[in-house]
């Protein structure tokens, strides 16, 4: 399975949108890159569905032109007036080549889910490799109206519960893409949130 940042070229804030390519072509989270929908087309000429972590504003500002020019289906674990597919916590969705098991995981958002197969992790922004904030193992930031560093601490146990031992590639919401032994980042990312300090002490 070929996965390719479509967003990797913004110069505003977005989030990674993800590009798979293989048996299903698929899109997870849309960004808020402007010309998205082009980068999309530099890559393939086939979609078959966009799938969301979540709907905050740098994972789907694009989703209407996407969905506009490719007349797909899109899944998405809350309300969205042009869902076709209800998400829900241990459905499984085929991405790429892979098939992904639908893990739901709040905290950063009400909305939240990652998606895990046997050998690849797109975590949103529960559980990033590196941020800014910390290399190797960050999370997302729960300082904000709606979020719960709580229900983020229990979101990572259950991923790390759910998280087959042979995952060694994961696409993180933010950052930078990671091969590896992706449990001992989550695992990392876990240690540090529990700490429950400030991710971002100056804010």
């Amino acid at each position: 399975m070929d996965v390719y940042n479509v967003t990797a070229d913004a110069e505003t804030f977005t989030c990674n949108a993800y590009l798979t390519l293989g048996e299903r072509p698929v899109l997870v989270d849309a960004g808020a890159m402007d010309g998205v929908v082009e980068a999309i087309r530099n890559r393939t000429r086939d979609l078959d569905a966009v799938v969301l972590t979540h709907q905050h504003g740098d994972h789907v500002a694009q989703l209407d032109a996407v969905l506009d020019e490719f007349d797909v289906e899109l899944y998405a674990y809350a309300d969205h007036d042009r869902r076709s597919v209800e998400l829900a916590d241990g459905d499984q969705v085929m991405i790429g080549d892979e098939a992904f098991d639908v893990v739901y995981t709040p905290g950063h958002a009400d909305d939240h889910v990652s998606l895990v197969s046997e050998k690849t992790l797109f975590s949103g922004d529960v559980v990033v490799h590196d941020d800014g904030a910390f290399d190797y193992g960050s999370f997302g930031r729960t300082d904000m109206a709606g979020q719960s560093r709580e229900r983020l601490i229990e979101s990572i146990r259950e991923l790390l519960d759910r998280m087959p031992e042979s995952v060694d590639q994961m696409y993180a919401g933010h950052g930078g893409p990671f091969e590896g032994d992706v449990r001992d980042v989550v695992e990392t990312a876990l240690e540090r949130a529990e700490k429950r300090e400030p991710k971002y002490p100056d804010e």
